[in-house]
């Protein structure tokens, strides 16, 4: 990207305002989603109180560690993307397959089938695959040089490494303390193997972060919607990146030149996409089957190849192309697992064994069964045992001790 004002902006910066756009949005849903479930007539503070109580309850604090480890993730997402081309980056992002699923035999105790074991081996060889190394003219200005110590000390080499580098320097001599500092900036070199080291560590990262998360959800007592689960991440991730990242890596640049220092409308796209790209993976995690998202991550890698072709001039090698399909196969094998389970063995009813059917059908095909009559079921047994009175039938009144207590009376 061009300089603004002699600046880039610093991707600490970047990252803070990532969450802080993250943390507005989730916040809003959330808001939304509370104030449906509640009465009309309360107060906003009633409201607001109600999203406090839910996001700072029960072990919410928890959360803290994965929103960490994403911070962590976003800040080397940005240094991997510096020194790698974006279809190569997205390609080897991908290798965050293999440490979440070791993390989560780990944490989760999950196991995992055969196809899935080798589908991880597969991306594994994918993955390396893309990462040989091929010669590319277009990247050629922003390769690093072989040795680190390497530097033109005349304005002449200056004039073939960019066309306005040697601008800016022209007054300044080659023992100028800040000279290596003007050589990054203005023109900016790739490092593959510091690209492929952050791009590898993110993953790991991220894997461990996801599976930690998980983990807690799965362990927690505490109800939560999806939306709240994001403001309590947005939020314990605005601590690590303010400190750690604005305050302690940048703050020295950011006291002499100012926050915003470097940024334009496409670093503020940059960021939104940033934002927005995370709570579409929470969704996507909810919502979505496993197939849906292996086509999603395809059609991701698809993406990020045509628009390194159209935008800056990507060469599509052989080995590219080979790795990039295995890749990818190897994302739907480990994926389809879960959607095409054996069914169950059906259950075999052996021939001594009868459901309640069977003897439904063989009670209504057997003759009924009579009971014998007893006094108590018979009709005789109902009458009285004594004789019938002259005056016909009529109901007895009191007991057997009465009537013969009036009858000696009488006599």
């Amino acid at each position: 990207m061009p300089l603004i004002a002699g600046q880039r902006y610093l991707t600490s910066t970047a990252v803070f305002m990532n969450e802080v756009i993250k943390l507005t949005v989730c916040l809003t849903f959330a808001l939304y989603d509370i104030s449906r479930t509640i009465s009309p007539s309360l107060p906003a503070t009633s409201l607001f109180s109600g999203v406090t109580s839910a996001v700072f309850t029960g072990d919410s604090w928890k959360l803290a560690v994965p929103a960490s480890l994403y911070v962590l993730q976003n800040s080397l997402q940005y240094i991997a993307i510096s020194n790698l081309d974006s279809a190569t980056f997205q390609v080897t992002y991908q290798f965050k397959i293999l440490p979440t699923a070791i993390f989560s035999v780990l944490l989760l105790k999950r196991t995992l089938f055969p196809r899935q074991w080798l589908a991880l081996a597969l991306l594994m060889v994918g993955v390396a695959i893309v990462q040989i190394p091929a010669s590319d003219p277009a990247l050629a200005p922003f390769e690093a040089p072989r040795s680190r110590f390497y530097f033109s000390r005349s304005l002449h080499s200056w004039r073939h490494i960019g066309g306005s580098a040697a601008a800016p320097l022209h007054k300044r001599s080659a023992t100028y303390e800040g000279i290596q500092e003007d050589e990054g900036l203005i023109n900016p070199q790739m490092n593959a193997i510091l690209g492929l080291a952050a791009a590898i560590s993110g993953c790991i990262v991220s894997a461990g972060a996801s599976v930690y998360f998980e983990k807690i959800l799965k362990d927690s007592n505490t109800p939560a919607s999806l939306w709240i689960r994001n403001v309590q991440l947005a939020f314990y991730s605005l601590f690590p990146a303010l400190f750690i990242g604005v305050m302690f890596v940048d703050g020295e640049e950011i006291a002499h030149h100012g926050f915003f220092v470097g940024y334009n409308w496409f670093v503020w796209i940059t960021i939104a996409f940033q934002s927005l790209g995370g709570i579409l993976v929470s969704l996507c995690v909810k919502y979505a089957d496993n197939i849906a998202k292996s086509f999603a991550m395809s059609i991701s890698i698809l993406i990020s190849l045509c628009a390194s072709v159209w935008f800056f001039e990507f060469a599509v090698t052989a080995n590219f192309l080979i790795g990039t399909s295995i890749v990818v196969f190897a994302t739907y094998l480990y994926n389809s697992v879960y959607e095409r389970a054996p069914p169950p063995p059906p259950i075999q009813i052996h021939s001594y064994e009868k459901t309640t059917i069977d003897e439904q059908k063989s009670r209504e095909n057997e003759p009924p069964l009579r009971l014998p009559t007893t006094p108590l079921k018979s009709s005789e047994g109902l009458s009285s045992s004594r004789p019938g009175s002259p005056l016909g039938h009529h109901s007895r009144v009191g007991s057997a001790r009465a009537y013969f207590g009036a009858k000696d009376r009488d006599e």
